[in-house]
């Protein structure tokens, strides 16, 4: 499904016909937010697809997808859970055109909106689910310790557009990497937690067929 969502083009009603009506997940919406998530592994593992709308034309500016697995991914190897995020969100003119100093500032401030972004979207739509609320707080936490590090080590944030992006130490999961992109009004990421971060290259697909 997250591969299928084009930003400013996916209405609200061609998503939910996609999203149909699940037999194994949930589907949770709000005014302007849609949500499919889920568990397998007796929720040991968990996923979401989130899109929100332009509440005015009522299409596509953000969507989401995690997979969080707490699955051995190899033995006798630590940290053993993984997490897997990528989003696509479309940047607001103010963003855009506000009068950073430099490039790097610019990323920053781009990864700030995403990380408030996330917080906000998934705390709405996640008000009867505990499991969306908390896995969007996390990726939140996360990105908001880099934005802290970055604020003190800007010339970091230029690594953001490598194969294999920015990598950095995680208090629970050991190890992360984001990579970022931004391409005109629309900012893609990629970020790995634990072990997922032994899959290769960083790129912004991938996605198993149950999270897309």
């Amino acid at each position: 499904m997250y591969k299928k969502t084009t930003l400013k083009q996916s209405t609200s009603s061609e998503i939910l016909a996609r999203f149909g009506t699940p037999k194994y997940a949930i589907l949770s919406q709000s005014k302007s937010i849609v949500a499919l998530y889920g568990d397998k592994k007796k929720g040991l593992k968990i996923w979401f697809n989130i899109v929100t709308f332009d509440e005015n034309e009522l299409v596509a500016n953000r969507k989401y997808v995690l997979l969080f697995d707490e699955r051995p991914k190899q033995l006798f190897a630590k940290p053993w859970e993984g997490l897997d995020f990528g989003c696509q969100v479309v940047l607001s003119k103010d963003i855009l055109d506000e009068p950073y100093a430099n490039e790097n500032a610019r990323r920053i401030a781009v990864l700030r909106k995403i990380e408030a972004d996330i917080r906000k979207d998934a705390g709405e739509i996640g008000t009867d689910n505990a499991m969306l609320t908390s896995s969007g707080l996390m990726v939140g936490q996360t990105m908001g310790a880099l934005v802290n590090k970055l604020d003190s080590s800007p010339a970091l944030a230029s690594h953001f557009g490598e194969p294999n992006g920015l990598e950095f130490d995680h208090d629970n999961l050991d190890r992360g990497r984001l990579r970022m992109v931004i391409d005109n009004d629309i900012v893609t990421v990629r970020m790995q937690l634990g072990s997922f971060m032994k899959r290769g290259k960083l790129g912004f697909g991938g996605f198993s067929a149950m999270e897309d």
